[in-house]
């Protein structure tokens, strides 16, 4: 089965048009080598052939036919010139001189190059040049080249024997790199094909190899972990938005169920019907949340991102809270830097900074202190919300800004759990990091932004 798609697999296909164009190329690599090879070793024995026959044409003109006689029979019983060919005849062809018995009917041209076999042991290979003289006389010259028709050979069959086992390699090569891809892939597809049946349970296996694919199986993992998250997030606001719903409008169903079933009365109705528009008023906070939420997460809003001072933010919230903290006896003040410079959207920010002081007013110690401070450290933005209430335990850091999450201890105070999922939402849109850390006692909250870009 994984052959089969190993086989039908683009990457196999791509690999099979890579190893032609390579094998073509180092064909063509090898055949020159051969060619030039063969034609430098040939070209080198033609050029003493030739000057053999140069020096023997000089010799039968000054010394005549039997000078040339006397040194052809000379050079044969020489040993230097074994693999010499010498044959001097007659205009009829007859044999004068030479080590050849008879002219050799390839030579059939009275002048020029000639290549044939020669009768006799092993029939070697001869090359040689012919020469006709003015007298009708003919002159044969040349070597044995079965050495340099060999070597050629030689070389014609390692050119060859190279060129298949590159592309026995390269297909072995791309079969391999093929099957792990596809089974690196298949892998995937499996696990795509469990979720797909089963749910979010499944990841993709890794290898340890740290390779790319490693990579992809990770960041898939990850991606997968966010799915489940994000999908637990779902679930778990579905059912906070239908726990919270249920009380206020139970109790507006109860009301209205009373004042029905009562008599009319002036005052109980508008009494009724203030508690009412007050119910409603807090379910329609939930889903104006929620859709604010929501649009924040779509990172619709990067387009307005523009340069704002933190300080002169934050300067504005506390000037909005000041009389909040006065009334409660809560000491609210701002610190720090005169300017802390980000990009961001300058309203999402005011709300993030507003739903921070507003949770520290409202879990802090009754006549305590809130402090609001904006840095620049060491090329990071920061702005920190300190109170010195109950804090927050560090179990829960990581649960409360999941939507409709409250800790016990602020399950009967005022609010619906959103505005710290608020808070992150901004944070993600801005690239932010938040850290909450104790105060010892008491809750400090820090975002880090990134400085603008210059």
């Amino acid at each position: 089965m994984l052959l089969a798609k190993t086989l039908s697999s683009s990457t196999f296909k791509l690999a099979l048009i890579a190893i032609g164009t390579f094998g073509a190329i180092a064909a063509a690599i090898f055949a020159y080598v051969y060619l030039s090879t063969a034609s430098y070793v040939r070209s080198r024995s033609d050029r003493a052939i030739l000057t053999e026959v140069a020096s023997l044409r000089d010799i039968y003109e000054r010394s005549g036919r039997d000078g040339l006689i006397a040194l052809i029979n000379a050079h044969l019983a020489d040993g230097s010139f074994a693999n010499h060919v010498y044959l001097l005849a007659d205009p009829s062809l007859r044999v004068l001189a030479g080590n050849l018995r008879e002219w050799p009917q390839a030579a059939t041209a009275s002048s020029g190059w000639v290549e044939f076999r020669a009768a006799g042991p092993g029939h070697p290979l001869l090359r040689a040049v012919v020469q006709t003289f003015p007298n009708g006389d003919r002159l044969m010259a040349g070597q044995d080249i079965s050495d340099l028709d060999s070597f050629t050979a030689q070389i014609q069959a390692a050119v060859i024997s190279g060129v298949v086992l590159i592309f026995a390699l390269a297909a072995m090569a791309s079969v391999l790199v093929t099957r792990r891809t596809v089974g690196r892939i298949e892998q995937i597809n499996a696990t795509s094909r469990a979720i797909m049946a089963s749910g979010l349970d499944q990841r993709i296996p890794l290898r340890g190899s740290h390779d790319e694919w490693d990579r992809v199986a990770e960041n898939l993992n990850q991606m997968l972990d966010r799915i489940e998250t994000l999908m637990g997030e779902v679930k778990q606001v579905s059912d906070s938005v239908a726990h919270d719903l249920r009380t206020p409008l139970t109790r507006m169903r109860g009301r209205l169920e009373k004042a029905y079933l009562g008599a009319r009365s002036a005052e109980s109705d508008q009494t009724l019907i203030g508690d009412t528009i007050a119910d409603l008023d807090a379910v329609l906070r939930i889903f104006a949340s929620i859709v604010r939420i929501a649009q924040i997460e779509t990172q619709a809003r990067k387009g307005g991102f523009r340069t704002v001072n933190l300080v002169e933010i934050a300067g504005e919230v506390v000037e909005l809270y000041d009389a909040a903290a006065e009334q409660d006896s809560t000491s609210l003040k701002l610190t720090g830097d005169r300017e802390v410079l980000v990009t961001g959207d300058r309203d999402l920010i005011f709300d993030a900074i507003a739903n921070l002081v507003d949770n520290a007013l409202k879990h802090g110690r009754h006549g305590g202190e809130v402090v609001v401070a904006c840095e620049n450290v060491e090329g990071q933005r920061l702005i920190s919300i300190t109170d010195d209430g109950p804090g927050i335990p560090p179990c829960e850091h990581e649960h409360v800004f999941k939507r409709f999450y409250r800790l016990e201890q602020s399950r009967y105070t005022p609010g619906n759990g959103l505005g710290l999922s608020l808070v992150a939402a901004v944070a993600r849109l801005h690239g932010a990091r938040i850290e909450l850390l104790p105060s010892a006692p008491g809750l400090k909250v820090k975002l880090w932004f990134a400085p603008p870009a210059s």
